[in-house]
């Protein structure tokens, strides 16, 4: 299957709108499988900061069994649903349009500690300019020497987003 290569761009604000289009269409959706609000997570949700230009959407469900029922309501609404996600022990994920012109991302996750980590790691980088910019630097690298493998982008971010977490639960400033 053909995939999007990695390449970011510069902050947009319309991500901003893109998201709220989608979390009203989306709240209306999954609204018997959600336990807390729709949030915007992931660099688009970040202003200032360069990203892939795809929105990222948490939906925190109480139960991902349950939340199967929304299947097909998501496709019928344009959402593909990644059944072989690696890490569909702890959510379902989804993308629109098409792998290789993704605009959105949906991650619904039933795991609290999963949830709470995104928003802590998004906060994070919204309220220290200088951890966004090396937040940045890192993202840029690793785009540069991983276009054409999403995978290993995520993934070699991840040393990085666990240092910070690690330093805010330990009450210190990354």
């Amino acid at each position: 299957m053909a995939d999007q290569p990695v390449e970011l761009v510069e902050y947009d604000p319309r991500w901003v709108d893109s998201f709220a289009e989608q979390q009203a269409k989306l709240a209306g959706t999954l609204a018997p499988w959600l336990a807390g609000p729709i949030e915007h997570i992931g660099s688009t949700a970040v202003p200032g900061l360069r990203a892939k230009p795809v929105v990222d959407i948490l939906c925190p469900v109480r139960s991902l069994m349950d939340a199967r029922q929304a299947l097909s309501l998501l496709e019928e609404q344009g959402w593909l649903h990644w059944a072989q996600d690696p890490e569909r022990h702890f959510r379902m994920w989804f993308l629109r349009p098409r792998p290789e012109a993704r605009t959105h991302h949906l991650h619904l996750i039933e795991d609290p500690a999963r949830v709470h980590s995104l928003l802590t790691f998004r906060d994070a980088l919204r309220s220290d300019t200088h951890l966004r910019k090396d937040y940045e630097a890192l993202k840029t690298q690793l785009a540069q020497r991983y276009r054409a493998d999403r995978d290993a982008y995520t993934d070699a971010k991840t040393d990085f987003i666990e240092q910070v977490l690690r330093l805010k639960r330990e009450g210190g400033r990354p």
